[in-house]
């Protein structure tokens, strides 16, 4: 196996060429040597070799003397959520998100559920290539905990005050990913506490075969069935998830998808409401609209870097009570500063039905204001070049250039950023403008003529 599937933060690769039972055995023992981990939470998504490859991890923590509590069939953030809960030393989801099926891989995490540092990282990986992984070390053991689930829905739901919320519609597609079960539990968890919610399901059970494609909504060719589902059911709410459900989707009443950056700046606004002052934490690549509702709740923008270890680590430094990533990412500081993608829909939903408002009224405003690209995904021979090509053509004619996150440049009424993405051969394109959709188009335009050379 080739060391290609160790990427920024992550491991992901396709199974049977950059990642297979035998890897996976060597990143358990790694992982527990490099970071001295003596428990460690396991869990895995619904992809056909996620059982293998989890059983190979586990048997290479137990390898090093670990005790691995494994949750089985779950989402990330119940890995997150379960490695604080439990106080173990690390943890480890067996997950490759929304890549291909054919690709798997995984997200890991340390002691409280925090990042792992880069060089811990980087031992992981040279530890999991030696060509001598050393002897093993007694003591391994491997349990499930079932009843984490009920703590984890109670973490959950601890969000959303239950009194006095309106009926609301809400169609819920898991995309034959891991989300089912989980949401099932929360809703009976919202039933319990007198909620009056009806749920649509689609695609709810989880299926390796994911018959509708891969669970990625920010493909837009993903978006329209979601949207036709919301129209026909009569939903006031729509909620997609991708396939570890670490991210969340909206689509309002008219089955229109919500900007990534229209709900963050959504639900930064409602965090500053309950806490004047506040931190937000948000990435460069479509920010405006972002920056301009932390602005107007009296909070404190902060810039990182797009990824989950970046933007949790800027969480916890920065002690932001919310942060947001375009690609639908929310991290909660009352959430171990970790991301979730059961929360985010949670709150909206909340919003909604105590207003007895509809999303389109929350967010039609902001999409006329901070008109946006989406995310455009090139894959060129030369991603470097390409970067450069941009930058040398456009940057003297910027008003503002930033590099926290690839290369971000600011001119007089539209702005644009161009990343390379830390999980996929792929470079990324976001452009906004300022009430002017025109502007968007003319941007995309000049910047991909620019990629492509």
């Amino acid at each position: 196996m080739t060391p290609d599937c160790f990427k920024a933060y992550d491991v992901r690769g396709v199974v049977g060429t950059d990642l297979d039972t035998r890897l996976a055995h060597r990143i358990g023992r790694a992982f527990a040597r490099a970071t001295g981990a003596r428990a460690v939470v396991l869990g895995q998504d619904n992809r056909a070799s996620s059982p293998a490859l989890a059983d190979a991890v586990a048997a290479g923590l137990m390898a090093e003397g670990a005790a691995v509590h494994d949750l089985g069939l779950c989402g990330t953030e119940e890995v997150y959520f379960a490695t604080d809960h439990l106080g173990a030393c690390g943890g480890v989801m067996v997950t490759a998100s929304h890549n291909p099926a054919d690709q798997n891989g995984m997200k890991m995490v340390g002691r409280g559920a925090a990042p792992l540092a880069p060089d811990a990282f980087a031992a992981i990986r040279a530890l999991a290539r030696a060509a001598d992984p050393g002897p093993p070390r007694p003591g391994g053991s491997r349990s499930g905990r079932a009843a984490v689930r009920t703590a984890y829905v109670a973490r959950v739901l601890s969000f959303l005050d239950p009194d006095g919320l309106h009926p609301l519609t809400i169609l819920v597609d898991a995309g034959h990913g891991a989300a089912g079960p989980t949401f099932d539990a929360i809703a009976e968890g919202l039933l319990a506490r007198g909620v009056p919610w009806r749920f649509v399901r689609r695609n709810h059970a989880p299926d390796p075969a994911f018959p509708n494609g891969v669970p990625n909504p920010m493909l837009p060719a993903n978006r329209p069935p979601t949207g036709r589902a919301v129209r026909a059911a009569g939903a006031d709410l729509g909620v997609a998830w991708d396939g570890d459900f670490d991210r969340c989707f909206l689509w309002d009443h008219r089955g229109r998808f919500a900007a990534g950056e229209h709900v963050v700046a959504l639900l930064a606004g409602a965090f500053l409401s309950r806490a004047p002052g506040g931190v937000i934490v948000h990435d460069p690549r479509a920010l405006w609209c972002v920056a301009d509702a932390v602005a107007a709740g009296g909070g404190r923008s902060v810039l990182a870097r797009t990824g989950h270890a970046h933007m949790k680590r800027a969480m916890r430094d920065s002690g932001a009570v919310y942060g947001g990533e375009l690609s639908a990412h929310h991290y909660f500081r009352d959430f171990m500063a970790c991301d979730s993608g059961m929360i985010p829909w949670i709150l909206v939903a909340g919003l909604l039905a105590r207003q007895g408002a509809r999303l389109a009224a929350l967010i039609d405003d902001r999409r006329a204001r901070f008109p946006s690209s989406g995310e455009i995904n090139f894959r060129p021979s030369d991603p470097e070049a390409a970067i450069a090509r941009v930058r040398d053509a456009l940057g003297p004619l910027a008003l503002a250039r930033d590099d926290t996150d690839g290369l971000s440049l600011a001119f007089a009424g539209w702005r644009l950023n161009l990343r390379r993405s830390g999980t996929e051969a792929l470079l990324r394109l976001n452009v906004e403008a300022r009430g002017d959709a025109a502007l968007v188009r003319r941007g995309v335009a000049r910047a991909t003529a620019l990629i492509a050379g």
